[in-house]
């Protein structure tokens, strides 16, 4: 009986794979802080699995995953990788947390089914999206504007002059609000899970602030990218004190999507550490106050109550914008993946008060 890896070595024989090509590249940390974030080399969009032997079941997961339909966009700088999870609902655009990608929100998609259809991106540098080879291409305000080109193209696809709401989680919450600040027309309503919301400038330069964002840097260079096969990895995050509250469906999707399979049919994360240590140390920059000020789009806030973040933050930020709320999940940051019915079920609600 010959191995799995021997197996998958025989499928990957069978076709081409790109892996790790490209020219040396360099991300830099936006000016603010001292936080250094090393080198890394971009890579091209991982292709499909056709043929390879999974030592992960994850049946379930795979079902949900199978149900979107995968697609590209492609913008002046980067080539966006969607899923688009399809049904008769409203559409909305989803954003993923800083490190995570598209389908990790898969049981989030199919929790607001069939009311509502989730196309969900991978940003720049994540998931199946491209690199950008420059330096200092992963400043937030890139990501906002990645998102609303993104939205613009597929408003004009469907025939509708803004969507009728984007969803955002994590940084891409505060993208999302950045994108909408800037383009008012593209959106219905948006809702924030559990956005970052940086510190006012002051403190953004205190040492312990500058301490803690070096810490999260450092965190995510040297994080663990690489393991002999998907089932490992499933293992090796299910003892991880990140993945304790997740439900095992979103294990799984994680596992599947963020993912990419070597030649050898091992696995390595698609997002290189250097990348998300890029987008922690560029949070910072992000005037958060200025962009929820006299917000047009109605909004929701999902403050996830075992979180980081403040309530009283929260609500001050949704007091300077014209027609938003703040909502409190019991769960901890990473909710779509810990509560994805929880989540779900406050996004409907606020998707029903008005007209999408």
């Amino acid at each position: 009986m010959t191995s799995l890896a021997e197996r998958n070595g025989r499928a990957l024989e069978r076709r081409e794979v790109a892996h790790h090509a490209g020219a040396q590249g360099v991300v830099e940390p936006r000016a603010g802080h001292g936080a250094r974030v090393p080198r890394y080399r971009p890579r091209p969009a991982p292709r499909p699995e056709e043929g390879i032997v999974h030592d992960l079941p994850a049946a379930r997961a795979r079902e949900l995953l199978a149900r979107a339909a995968p697609r590209r966009i492609d913008l002046a700088e980067v080539s966006v990788a969607l899923l688009d999870f399809g049904g008769d609902g409203a559409p909305a655009l989803l954003h993923h947390a800083n490190g995570f990608s598209k389908g990790c929100y898969a049981p989030l998609a199919a929790a607001l089914a069939p009311a509502i259809r989730v196309i969900a991106m991978d940003a720049r540098g994540h998931g199946d999206s491209s690199q950008p080879e420059a330096p200092g291409r992963y400043a937030w305000r890139l990501f906002a504007d990645d998102l609303a080109g993104v939205a613009e193209r597929l408003a004009r696809e469907l025939g509708r002059a803004r969507l009728p709401l984007a969803i955002g989680h994590s940084f891409g919450g505060t993208s999302l609000l950045g994108a909408s600040r800037r383009r008012p027309d593209l959106f219905e309503r948006i809702a924030l899970v559990d956005p970052v919301v940086p510190p006012h400038a002051a403190e953004a330069r205190a040492p312990a602030r500058l301490e803690h964002v070096s810490r999260m840097v450092e965190r995510a260079t040297k994080r663990r990218h690489e393991w002999p096969s998907r089932g490992e990895a499933r293992a090796f995050f299910a003892e991880r004190e990140l993945f304790a509250s997740w439900e095992a469906d979103a294990i799984d999707c994680y596992v599947l999507d963020a993912l990419a399979a070597r030649p050898d049919g091992s696995v390595e994360l698609k997002c290189r550490g250097e990348v998300e240590a890029a987008v922690f140390a560029g949070g910072d920059d992000v005037d958060v106050d200025a962009l929820a000020r006299d917000h047009a789009v109605p909004a929701l806030w999902l403050w996830a109550a075992r979180g980081s973040f403040s309530r009283a933050r929260y609500e001050a930020l949704a007091a300077s914008m014209r027609d938003a709320r703040v909502e409190d999940l019991d769960a901890g940051h990473l909710a779509p993946m810990e509560r994805p019915g929880a989540v779900a079920a406050a996004i409907r609600r606020f998707a029903a008060a008005g007209p999408i």
